[in-house]
């Protein structure tokens, strides 16, 4: 058995796709949520239609106690092997910079970057071989918003995802020879529920004339880039991102 997974904000998008792979691919998934309980519990629920193991396990990332809680919930269920940092958000607000509020500048860079850092902190310490663990793999959910840097949407959002990429080529570096491997995947615009959350609900079908292939990706081709870094055939690859993005 590939041992247990943790995903990060797994109650909807992404992270509920990434959670239904890895299920698939037979590791037991901690379903991870910050507040949406209902919508965490339908994600188990579809597992274990499946025949999978899920368990659901709140825990606000930007907290380290919380963090700390999470993986000994994860410990307690079975041995950790991999871990998937998706847990993120925009603040939903749509605007220049200018127009941002810092309360939402302040939460944004809490839980996608300090978030993030405390996550990969806590991995560490549990997976490293150095520390008595098995070794392992850490996926970071970034954006492919880091190349334009979202102007006049999420200028905040893209620059907390930067640092994403920076902590994912860094921390793979540190940790290379400890079993453990870090990677992220960048989406490019994915038909989930972020943007209608943020007042735009056509913003990835405005977006399709500007990818290569013409549309927005599904949660599901973000997913299986993800289970694919998991796995042995990548066995030779940490320090990288890759992008999902239709050529964009």
């Amino acid at each position: 058995m590939p041992g247990i997974a943790i995903v990060t904000g797994a109650s909807r998008g992404i992270g509920a796709a990434v959670a239904n792979a890895a299920a698939r691919s037979g590791y037991g998934v901690v379903v991870n949520y910050s507040l949406d309980a209902e919508g965490a519990d339908a994600v188990v629920e579809d597992i274990h239609a499946q025949g999978g193991r899920a368990l659901a396990v709140q825990a606000d990332v930007s907290q380290p106690a919380d963090v700390g809680r999470l993986f000994d919930a994860a410990a307690a269920w079975g041995p950790l092997t991999a871990v998937i940092n998706n847990a993120a958000i925009t603040g939903n607000r749509i605007g220049t910079l200018a127009e941002v509020p810092a309360e939402t500048v302040q939460r944004v860079m809490d839980v996608n970057v300090a978030g993030m850092i405390f996550m990969c902190q806590e991995a560490v310490r549990r997976l490293s071989t150095d520390h008595g663990g098995p070794g392992g793999s850490i996926i970071n959910i970034s954006s492919t918003a880091t190349k334009a840097g979202s102007p006049g949407t999420w200028v905040h959002y893209a620059a907390s995802k930067g640092a994403v990429d920076v902590l994912t080529v860094g921390l793979a570096a540190e940790v290379a020879k400890q079993g453990i491997r870090v990677n992220a995947v960048a989406p490019g615009s994915t038909n989930t529920g972020l943007h209608a959350a943020a007042g735009m609900p056509d913003r990835v079908e405005r977006l399709n004339p500007t990818i290569p292939m013409g549309r927005g990706a599904e949660p599901e081709e973000v997913a299986a880039a993800v289970m694919w870094l998991m796995s042995g055939e990548a066995g030779y690859i940490t320090g990288a991102v890759l992008p999902v993005s239709g050529g964009r």
